[in-house]
Formats: structure tokens, C-alpha cells, sequence
């Protein structure tokens, strides 16, 4: 699906360089000519705006490795030297630690986007698996972040979840020391995090490469979810859709600098202000908000073994749904009970992220299980029913010849 790249070096050492490393040829085959369905819309942009905050993390937080301490006696001290002492560390410190939440924002809502237009079907189904490989290590990246700064939270957090691990059978107990490096959560638990939070974001670059290279194979999907037919269908990346992208990167940007400038401490937790205790648990322990739909899961199992398989099971699953999901038509747009279940999906998801962050008691327990059991029961009951019960409206004839002409109501680009 790649374009065919017209690209001509101009100068005597670039022709030089091209026919021995065509790089520049490579890039403007993918990035330049390469053809997009010309009906897409704005929800496709978040593919670039992730990109842009990919990089944005890596740059922010190679910089802020240079001035932090990976001690337990100095961690907390060495923020607060960031924080107070390094020219404009207040600032790389807070566009750090919110744009990881800007970065799940985008990339939840690129996740939905995916789901809703069927954007994990054939012949896609290498390129979904992938992003959700990509999200797993953006969660493991993301955690081992949050310990970093080794306040309360921090410390607490790393506590629970690590001793997550000690419930698997028989081998569970050697690798929560393993992971501690030691019998409780220390200095070494602190060392091995830090080496992991800095080599998980380049593991992430690598996966992302392998993520748009599986793109560029069948080309991006559409919200009629019809492949397109021909040459005008479609339209190249540049300057038509860079356009688009770059428009959508400034207001999200607008969106993060709110944060960064105004209230860069909404998103995270005050007891992360404290110097982390280990003889002093804080009254409750709640993750970043991004993980809270996963931790009501763990909490509403009652055994800790099934609270586990769940939470893990919670996110696996969606590598499968190309396979679960068997109906042929994509778009949510010619299916309207899958629409329907959509929605009522997203509203169980942030219903559970709302009751992660409730103590668990009285009713918070009941309703967490009847969510639980209801996105299990909409992953692997509810959508394979659909496939084979619901009759899709029938598509026009004439969009069988052009994805440009018909489009369904509010997706015009």
C-alpha cells in the first residue's frame, strides 16, 4: 500500500548516499506520497499527536535522568532538586509526568476510535495485536514512573502491585523477590525500575516502527470501513493529511499546556508530596487514573489469584478480538446494535475507573463486580453474538466504487 516514491536527490553526494542507503526514498515513500482514504477524519489524527508525545517523553525524560538520584535515600530529595535548583526542571518535570496522562488520553481515544470503526479486522489483525503490545508496555513504562519519585504513593503502589505477583502458584513467591530485589520493596526495587523506565520507552519506539510498517501494508482503515477501490480514493499523506495532523497536534497541545502551566498537579495524588514511609501505609492506595478500570477488576474479584487473572485478562483479550468479533461489515456506522453495546462498553469502562478510585466497601463492591462481570461478558459473549445475529443494514452500491462519495453522517473529514 506503500506509495511509489518519485523522490530525486538533487545533489551529487545525496544521489551518492541514496543508492547505497535509500533512506530518503524510504521516507518519502511512507510519509509523503504514501495514500490515505481521503474520507478520514479527525479521530485518525491521534495516530500523530501519540507519535509527537512518543518522542516528547523520551526528550523529556532523558533530561530529567541527568539530575535525578535512583537512591532510596535521595530519590525524593533529588525531585525536589529538579524541582527548585535546575534551570526550567519544574517544567520538564511537569510536562513529564502529565503528558504520560496526555499520552494515554490519545491513545485510549485512539484504542476507541479503532474499536468503533472495526479498525482490528482483516486484514489489520497484525497491526491491532501490536498496538496492544504497545499499550502493555506503556502500562509497565507508565508504573515504574510513578514509583520513581518515591513519595507514599509511590512506595504504597509499588508495594500492592508487585505483591500482585507472590499469588501466582508455587513460583509466585521468588519472583516478588526477584522484582525486589530483596524481601520488601528497597533500594534495589528502586534501581531496577529506574533502568526499566528508561529502557521501556525505546522498546515502545521500536514496537510503534513495527506498528507503521504493519500499516503501511494494507493501508489505513476508514470510517465507512469499505477498502478503497482505486487511486481516487485516496489522496497522499502530504500536504493534505499533515495538514489535518498538525492542526489536531496544536489544539491537543493548547489542551496539555492547560495542565502543564495551570494545574500540573490535578491528575496526580498529594500524598506523592510526602517522603515515602514504610512503617506508614496511606489510608488508601489508588494508581494513576489511566489504570483505575483495571484496578476495580483486581479489587471486585474476591480471590487474589482470580483478581489477577482478571485484571491481566481484562487487557489480553483484546488482542483477540479480530477473532471474536466475526461479523464482516466494520464501521459501527452500518451496525447498530454493535453501536449500542459500544457505547454502554465505554460507559462500563469509566464506570469502573470511577469506582477504582472509591474505597472498597458497601455498594462500591456490588457495583464493581456487576461492571466486572459485564465487560467480560461484552468481550466474549456479546460481541461474537453480534456477529451472527445482527443483519447489517445494507450498504449502498456506490460505495463499492468510492469511499469519497458516501459517507456516513458526521464523518466528513
Amino acid at each position: 500500500m506503500s506509495g511509489h516514491s518519485t523522490y530525486v536527490p538533487k545533489s551529487g553526494l545525496a544521489r551518492w548516499f541514496e543508492s547505497r542507503l535509500p533512506v530518503m526514498g524510504l521516507l518519502h515513500s511512507s510519509f509523503v506520497v504514501f495514500p490515505n482514504p481521503r474520507n478520514l477524519n479527525y479521530w485518525w489524527t491521534f495516530g500523530g499527536i501519540l507519535s509527537f508525545m512518543l518522542v516528547a517523553q523520551i526528550v523529556t525524560g532523558v533530561v530529567l535522568a541527568m539530575h535525578y538520584t535512583p537512591d532510596s535515600a535521595l530519590a525524593f530529595a533529588s525531585v525536589e532538586h529538579i524541582m527548585r535548583d535546575v534551570n526550567y526542571g519544574w517544567l520538564l518535570r511537569y510536562a513529564h509526568a502529565n503528558g504520560a496522562s496526555m499520552f494515554f488520553i490519545a491513545v485510549y481515544i485512539h484504542i476507541l476510535r479503532g474499536l468503533y470503526y472495526g479498525s482490528y479486522k482483516a486484514p489489520r489483525e497484525v497491526l491491532w495485536i501490536l498496538g496492544v503490545i504497545i499499550y502493555l508496555l506503556m502500562m509497565a513504562t507508565g508504573f515504574m514512573g510513578y514509583v520513581l519519585p518515591w513519595g507514599q504513593m509511590s512506595f504504597w503502589g509499588a508495594t500492592v502491585i508487585t505483591n500482585l505477583f507472590s499469588a501466582i502458584p508455587v513460583v509466585g513467591n521468588a519472583i516478588t523477590t526477584w522484582l525486589w530485589g530483596g524481601f520488601a520493596v528497597n533500594n534495589a526495587t528502586l534501581n531496577r525500575f529506574f533502568s526499566l523506565h528508561y529502557l521501556l520507552p525505546f522498546m515502545i519506539a521500536a514496537v510503534v516502527v513495527l506498528h507503521v510498517w504493519a500499516l503501511h501494508v494494507p493501508g489505513s482503515n476508514n470510517p465507512t470501513g469499505v477498502e478503497v477501490k482505486s487511486e481516487k480514493d485516496t489522496l497522499p499523506f502530504h500536504p493534505y493529511f499533515t495538514i489535518k495532523d498538525g492542526f489536531a497536534l496544536v489544539c491537543f497541545l493548547i489542551f496539555y499546556a492547560w495542565f502543564v502551566f495551570y494545574v500540573p498537579n490535578y491528575l496526580g495524588h498529594a500524598d506523592n508530596y510526602i517522603v515515602a514511609n514504610p512503617l506508614k501505609t496511606p489510608p488508601e492506595i489508588v494508581p494513576e487514573w489511566y489504570y483505575l478500570p483495571f484496578y476495580a477488576i483486581l479489587r471486585s474479584i474476591p480471590s487474589k489469584l482470580g483478581g489477577v487473572i482478571a485484571m491481566f485478562s481484562s487487557i489480553l483479550l483484546f488482542a483477540f478480538l479480530p477473532w471474536l468479533d466475526t461479523s464482516k461489515v466494520k464501521s459501527a456506522a452500518y451496525r447498530p446494535l454493535y453501536r449500542f453495546f459500544f457505547w454502554v462498553f465505554v460507559a462500563c469502562a469509566i464506570g469502573l475507573g470511577f469506582i477504582g478510585a472509591r474505597p472498597p466497601e458497601g455498594a462500591y463492591i456490588t457495583a464493581g463486580r456487576i461492571l466486572t462481570t459485564y465487560y467480560f461478558l461484552h468481550l466474549l459473549v456479546i460481541l461474537p453474538l453480534l456477529g451472527f445475529i445482527e443483519t447489517p443494514r445494507p450498504l449502498p452500491a456506490s460505495i463499492a466504487e468510492s469511499v469519497l462519495e458516501n459517507q456516513p453522517a458526521g464523518t466528513k473529514a
